[in-house]
């Protein structure tokens, strides 16, 4: 488990935790494997529990943090954007949200992909077979990059952007308020 719950840990269980998530974080992008961190309560109220715990690094600045894993332990550097995504994955489990670590050059099936985008895999091969994402064969199943996917998703955002902009500018020429 990636993050240890606080009833089977002493004080300072994060730190643990912490060089875990780092371990896993190089193992993940090694294996080319996704792995998805699905929250409970408890894992939100350890998620809280470890932000409290972390802010002080958060506020320290430069590109790498010294982190004692034990108390008697020898110091480590950590690169401070290791750090940052580390709260990050917390961040989000504190909001109760599920994780999932995916490294950028990965290839995903149709319905990994459409998880991401939140669509249905219907619509998410539609999508594919109009050529609005790039695709390959891999015999009779389609794979698409990460990237690819990452990249359809701003342009969406970017076109929803524009549109309201536009609906805006629109209605505040018609007087309606906006």
């Amino acid at each position: 488990m990636l993050i240890a719950t606080a009833a089977c840990y002493p004080r300072g269980w994060w730190a643990v935790s912490f060089i875990a998530f780092v371990s896993f974080i190089a193992y993940v992008a090694y294996t080319m494997r996704t792995f998805t961190l699905h929250t409970s309560t408890e894992s939100v109220r350890n998620a809280e529990q470890a932000l409290s715990a972390l802010s002080p690094l958060m506020k320290r600045k430069g590109r790498f943090l010294r982190i004692r894993p034990e108390k008697d332990g020898e110091p480590i550097q950590l690169p401070r954007e290791v750090f940052d995504i580390f709260i990050a994955v917390l961040r989000q489990m504190a909001d109760g949200n599920s994780v999932a670590l995916v490294p950028l050059n990965a290839t995903l099936t149709t319905q990994e992909a459409a998880d991401i985008l939140e669509v249905s895999r219907p619509h998410f091969i539609a999508l594919l077979e109009s050529g609005r994402i790039p695709y390959r064969k891999v015999g009779s199943h389609r794979r698409v990059l990460l990237t690819d996917v990452v990249a359809f998703l701003h342009s969406e955002e970017q076109a929803q952007k524009r549109k309201l902009d536009e609906l805006t500018s629109e209605a505040q020429k018609h007087g309606l308020g906006y």
